[in-house]
């Protein structure tokens, strides 16, 4: 249990850093965001865990392939806030693409031989 509480708490602490930074600095703010952090941290606690390399390796190219419907996003919610759009419509409009993207992404993938689910050894 403390092993989980540890792990809650120092993503956590990442998140909070990164909305006081960006509070200062919206672009440094934006450098530490797009730092694959929690990312890297996922591998970690996955590596503690298990030990297993294959599963590591499975979760790490599928994390490649789910990067990539989310960055639309970025286009899609400064656009929207440029044109006025309320802050919570823009944000949904932008969550709502996104997740399309990753249902097409979780349909389409496996027909273009992408591994999402992977086999993950043990």
């Amino acid at each position: 249990m403390l092993y989980l509480i540890l792990k809650a708490g120092l993503s956590g602490l990442i998140i909070a850093a990164v909305s006081e930074i960006a509070k200062r600095s919206p672009g440094f703010g934006a450098l530490v965001a797009s730092l694959p952090l929690v990312s890297i941290l996922g591998m970690m606690w996955l590596w503690q865990d298990t030990h297993d390399p294959l599963r590591l390796a499975d979760h790490a190219q599928a994390t490649l392939w789910y990067v990539l419907p989310s960055l639309p996003m970025f286009l899609i919610l400064p656009a929207l806030l440029r044109r006025g759009t309320p802050f919570w419509v823009a944000l949904g409009t932008g969550c709502l693409v996104t997740i399309g993207l990753y249902l097409l992404m979780v349909s389409a993938g496996p027909r273009l031989g992408l591994q999402l689910g992977g086999s993950g050894g043990s």
